[in-house]
């Protein structure tokens, strides 16, 4: 149970909830309470909570004895509740009560959540679906999410699960497969609130199937399109490849939930007439005998492995303008400035190691021209180029560029979209690995068009072995929200008792920040005639040198960073300590009367 509480009253409160959600899961979906129990004890109420916030939610958005008004503003009233309950820290309905404390608990994001109860808010009107593909992408958008931060509770557990780029298919067929057998084993629930969640496509295959169905009749037509469907849903959970490079403990579960999953599918196919009026799942001796071993090598890895690493390390500092071999072979420099411009000679140890610079004035550089503020982006984009460039010659170890901060929501649609176009453009053409370059992204995802997501963590993982330069894009990134999550992050671990408050230090800090590795800025460097920071890299800037210059960003080049930091080598960085007094040369003259 739970062990962050405040009175007794609010644990008794806490734990009722708890208790709540725990019989919801395991009265309505043994097979899925079943794997949730294989989990680390910590883990579990979470998983209930969750579990049981999106069936109540599901539940308003299908009530069949309430008209689509009546389902969309219940559903929207509840979510409503729960916005207003995260922000009380507490809630009078159970399941919210339970969902509140978890999402304080573990810093999940409510925000990724609220996108499957927006799908839902689109379902009360009914759900139809022509093809496997419209099919698809709503059991995406509605589970997605959950699976997300389901992620997201492993990895604040010190579970990490790798995930591989090139498994994305198989991830998303695999999430179809789970969703597809708990459709046929809920065929009896769905279709006793006159629903039919197969696409249009499949049931036209079996002529007779649907009316079949929605009469309850168990015809040969039905039989036949059932064994097509489980068929369907076993090649999609049968793929162990997923379990490749899976830690010990997430291996056993991951082979134990699909295992039960099929079991979950014979059973659908032996029901016969029964599927269509009451839940299938597997017997309780099937479901033991998956669950023993399952449970037994769960608790062993838990044992173990009790104390998970992470292995996140910052790369080795460049040293060097020379070649570097990475793992794809060596590395290739940049071209040269079109001048023919040259980088100044600098001592490695005359260098920052960490330039940030923000990009202001392409709006204005365009607007000066009589151009649409777009294109002062695109021009922009040709300074940023010009920028990593111009890092790489001089031996730059980090360099972070401010792309979107999120402040700019404010400015119009249009431009937004554009802007996100054009870093979807860049992301795609550019081959950041060809020149040694590590691309990482900060910011929050939310709201971000999901292909632009995927493009940020595709460049993040292709080039996460270079070691050239480490280039940082802030995409959706405020500087004041990077600390309140931090902040957030520390004192759920103060309340949870994993960590004394007395004993907090900066570094405790600056692990729960977005990029625990990223070193603190050097120099800032900020175009466009501006003199402020704008909320950007707080924590990481508080000892940098400023640099402000008037030229428009679209105007730059690689020469402008490096008379940036030409400038830096002159300052002289105390952080500060007072300034040293030059000794006095002696003389051995008399001393003015």
């Amino acid at each position: 149970m739970p062990d962050r509480l405040t009175s007794s009253s609010n644990e008794r409160a806490l734990r009722a909830a708890y208790r709540h959600c725990r019989r919801a899961v395991r009265r309505r979906d043994p097979v899925e309470y079943a794997v949730m129990q294989l989990t680390p004890p910590a883990l579990r109420p979470a998983w209930w909570a969750m579990w049981a916030a999106f069936a109540a939610a599901d539940d308003i958005a299908d009530d069949p004895g309430t008209d689509r008004a009546e389902r969309a503003a219940r559903l929207h009233a509840w979510t409503t509740q729960l916005d207003g309950d995260l922000a009380g820290g507490r809630s009078d309905d159970p399941v919210r009560h339970a969902l509140v404390d978890t999402v304080h608990r573990w810093d999940l994001d409510l925000g990724t959540l609220h996108r499957s109860f927006t799908t839902l808010a689109a379902d009360t009107g009914g759900r139809e679906f022509a093809t496997w593909a419209q099919w698809s992408s709503w059991v995406r958008g509605t589970n997605h999410s959950w699976a997300v931060e389901g992620l997201r509770l492993l990895a604040r557990a010190g579970v990490h699960i790798p995930l591989w780029l090139d498994r994305t298919e198989s991830y998303r067929r695999y999430l179809d497969g789970l969703y597809l057998t708990d459709t046929l084993a809920d065929l009896g629930d769905d279709l006793s609130r006159g629903e039919l969640l197969l696409p249009a496509d499949v049931l036209a295959s079996f002529p007779g199937a649907e009316d079949d169905l929605r009469a309850g009749r168990y015809t040969p037509a039905v039989r036949d399109l059932v064994s097509h469907l489980t068929g369907r849903a076993r090649h999609w959970l049968h793929q162990p490849e997923l379990l490749g490079g899976l830690p010990p403990g997430p291996a056993v579960v991951f082979d134990a939930a699909t295992r039960l999953f099929l079991a979950r599918l014979d059973a659908v196919d032996a029901a016969g007439g029964k599927l269509l009026h009451q839940p299938t799942v597997p017997s309780r001796v099937t479901r033991w005998r998956l669950l023993a071993p399952a449970r037994a090598q769960t608790a062993l890895a838990r044992r173990l492995l009790s104390c998970p690493v992470d292995h996140r390390t910052p790369p080795p500092p460049a040293e060097s303008r020379g070649t570097v071999v990475v793992e794809s072979g060596p590395v290739t420099s940049p071209p040269p400035h079109p001048g023919g411009a040259r980088p100044p000679s600098l001592a490695p140890g005359e260098l920052p190691r960490h330039v940030a610079v923000i990009m202001d004035g392409n709006g204005r550089w365009a607007t000066q021209r009589g151009l649409p503020r777009s294109e002062g982006r695109r021009e922009g984009s040709t300074a940023v180029r010009e920028a990593f460039h111009g890092a790489l010659e001089l031996g730059l170890p980090y360099l972070t560029l401010y792309s979107f901060s999120t402040e700019n929501w404010k400015r119009s649609t249009d431009e937004v979209s554009e802007l996100f176009a054009l870093c979807r453009e860049e992301l795609r053409t550019h081959r950041f690995a060809q020149y040694g370059v590590r691309a990482r992204w900060a910011g929050s995802p939310e709201g971000l068009p999901e292909d632009l997501v995927d493009e940020l963590l595709r460049v993040q993982h292709e080039t996460r072995h270079q070691t050239r330069l480490t280039l940082t894009l802030c995409l959706n990134y405020g500087g004041r929200a990077e600390l309140t999550r931090a902040a957030r992050a520390l004192a759920h671990r103060a309340a949870s008792g994993q960590i004394d408050p007395a004993r907090i230090h900066e570094a405790d800090l600056a692990a729960q920040l977005s990029l625990p590795d990223l070193p603190d800025v050097d120099l800032l460097w900020r175009t466009g005639g501006e003199q402020r920071v704008s909320n950007f890299l707080p924590w990481h800037a508080a000892y940098a040198e400023l640099h402000f210059t008037d030229a428009l960003w679209p105007d730059t080049d690689r020469r402008d960073l490096w008379q940036a930091v030409t400038a830096y080598t002159h300052r002289r960085r105390r952080f500060g300590s007072a300034p040293r007094v030059p000794e006095q040369p002696r003389s051995s003259a008399p001393a003015p009367v």
